[in-house]
């Protein structure tokens, strides 16, 4: 059974910091790409950043390009996600997800974890 468990989610004021990760369960873990999406209440599932297997590759949505690192160590099977100068539209839960190859598109992604609370205070 594949899990993936996200971690590092918190309350932090607007301009703070916070690093997320995501344990996988992987057998392969080095040949899924990663992906990070975000959901706010009331809003559609949003693309924040993905990393291909090897690490070469990244993209980030706009909305967080500049601020957030997309990170992964296939050793320890966990990738991460670094988030700086958070803003309070960053609110949201942030879910870790698994798949084939790079896409934004949430639905190329096989396996999701349960989602790490993040909140930014004013």
């Amino acid at each position: 059974q594949v899990l993936l468990v996200e971690s590092g989610g918190g309350l932090v004021q607007a301009g703070g910091s916070l690093r997320l990760s995501c344990a996988a369960s992987l057998r392969t873990f080095s040949s899924y790409a990663m992906a990070w999406f975000r959901q706010a209440p009331g809003k559609e599932r949003e693309f924040v950043a993905y990393i291909s297997g090897s690490g070469g590759t990244t993209q980030y949505g706009g909305s967080v390009k500049g601020r957030f690192t997309i990170s992964r160590d296939n050793a320890k099977n966990t990738v991460y996600l670094q988030m700086n100068t958070l803003k309070q539209e960053d609110t949201a839960k942030y879910y870790c997800a698994a798949g084939a190859t790079v896409t934004m598109y949430r639905y190329g992604y096989d396996y999701w974890g349960q989602g790490t609370q993040v909140t930014v205070s004013s």
